[in-house]
């Protein structure tokens, strides 16, 4: 079965979430992870949008896109073509595609990711593979952005035009 879904109870939940197989180790690198709810197994394949709410773990393939209101785990077998879009993101595995946690991104040693990061947070671990940019703290929405710069280059146009016919006029 590419997804397995854990329910509460039997230690299921608690013996796949446990830092040593999360690919961390600790509170501080894997913050924020809940019960593990999901898994998508090494030797699985998923394609499309995946949506979840708590914990997700992927030690197999997945492409397309993945959104989360808690934790995204990507074992050390996990290969992700997506963009990513998550409370926190553990990383020890191969990601191709940007990457945006609200709270925290981790790369263990063992990650590979080609593409941008996007977190107030970011951990690195010596020997994780970084190919792409990293943005860090607070980041407007980019419709916000657009709109500002269009404001303001409007406003520098309309200022210069303004200050053009000034000279124009006292020139006369």
């Amino acid at each position: 079965m590419a997804i397995s879904g854990f329910g509460r109870g039997k230690g299921d939940s608690s013996s796949a979430a446990a830092p040593s197989s999360a690919g961390g180790g600790g509170s501080s690198s894997g913050g924020g992870m809940g019960n593990l709810t999901a898994f998508i197994d090494q030797g699985s394949e998923f394609e499309g949008k995946l949506s979840f709410r708590d914990t997700v773990r992927i030690d197999g393939h997945f492409s397309g896109e993945i959104s989360s209101d808690n934790t995204l785990i990507v074992g050390e077998t996990g290969q992700i073509q997506a963009t990513i879009h998550s409370v926190c993101v553990v990383i020890s595995g191969l990601v191709e595609g940007d990457v945006h946690a609200s709270d925290q991104i981790v790369l263990h040693k063992s990650a590979v990711v080609t593409g941008n990061l996007e977190a107030p947070a970011i951990l690195m671990e010596e020997g994780a593979q970084l190919n792409g940019s990293v943005r860090m703290g607070a980041v407007k929405a980019p419709t916000a952005s657009k709109e500002a710069a269009t404001a303001s280059t409007a406003t520098s146009q309309s200022s210069g035009n303004q200050a053009s016919d000034s000279n124009n006029g006292s020139s006369s």
